[in-house]
């Protein structure tokens, strides 16, 4: 047996029913499995219905690690992540537990399955970006990346300041000579099994679009409402995750729920795309439909 599995793919597609099945399989079969997170949202406390975590009494009694570890204050990176989950593995697998690492965050999860190394951190460099991304805005920034670095432009989130301007950081450390990132072709950490679990498109849409309804219904702006009196307006990520953000600008009146709805459906479906998109480009994966006959046989195939 592989040295830990990982189940990947993008977001509603049924990563963490595939997830139990398996670590079920392996319990059954005489080798106790845990699940480690890797969805970036799900690290914080008090964010559930808007990042469909799973409820405690659905977890079959199988322990899940690195959920509600962070506060909303608290910002997530994958500098953090990266040893902290890996320690984690490494803890399961001596203990004689197979580890399953499970999300659809691909840089998160990237960094812990390769050999993947952090370039480090200029604090002067990052105000300086910072003051030119208040003073020139996004848009410039973006421009000066796709200049400097063309596919890292066209990889990147470009509504998301934060990430241009760590790339812009980054680009300027390595042509320094400080440069450290994924190699060329990924090498992996530890052997390791990786499980994507995909959706027919057009399914996955409605799905999706469904499930943002439902998480209004659910109380996502009541869930919100909480968290603000918990300073997520305070913190680096937790604020801008999809739905939250939608939900604070409705109770902030700047949108109508049905807006709100709309706004979190479309970029639900977008962030979907960049998901697919990243798993597309791993090298050795096993790709499986979420729900259907053939992800119940790998999961009964499953054997330590």
């Amino acid at each position: 047996m592989t040295g830990f599995l990982a189940v990947v793919g993008a977001t509603g597609t049924g990563k963490s029913a595939l997830s139990l099945d398996l670590a079920t399989a392996l319990r059954e079969a005489g080798r106790p499995a845990e699940i480690v997170n890797a969805d970036a949202m799900q690290f914080y406390r008090g964010m559930d219905i808007g990042t469909a975590k799973l409820p405690m009494e659905e977890r079959r009694g199988i322990p899940h690690h690195l959920f509600d570890v962070l506060d909303v204050t608290e910002e997530a990176s994958v500098a953090w992540y990266q040893p902290t989950a890996r320690a984690v593995i490494d803890e399961l697998t001596a203990r004689g537990v197979m580890p399953i690492l499970v999300g659809g965050s691909g840089l998160y999860v990237s960094s812990v399955i390769h050999d993947f190394r952090f370039p480090p951190r200029d604090r002067a460099l990052r105000e300086r970006l910072e003051r030119e991304l208040e003073e020139e805005g996004l848009p410039a920034l973006i421009e000066r990346l796709r200049l400097a670095d063309p596919a890292t432009a066209d990889r990147i989130d470009a509504a998301n300041a934060r990430r241009v301007v760590r790339a812009l950081e980054v680009h300027e450390l390595a042509e320094r000579g400080h440069g450290a990132a994924l190699p060329e072709r990924p090498v992996p950490w530890r052997p390791v099994e990786v499980i994507g679990v995909s959706t027919p498109r057009e399914v996955l849409v409605e799905r999706l679009d469904r499930r943002v309804e439902m998480m209004w219904d659910a109380g996502l702006v009541a869930e919100t409402a909480e968290l603000l009196d918990h300073g997520l307006e305070q913190g680096v990520t937790a604020v801008r995750a999809i739905g939250y953000a939608q939900a604070v600008a409705q109770l902030r009146s700047e949108l109508t729920e049905a807006e709100a709805i709309a706004e979190t459906q479309r970029l639900t479906r977008r962030y979907a795309r960049r998901q697919v998109s990243w798993f597309k480009r791993y090298p050795a994966i096993t790709w499986v439909e979420g729900g259907s006959a053939e992800a119940s046989e790998l999961a009964r195939r499953v054997r330590p």
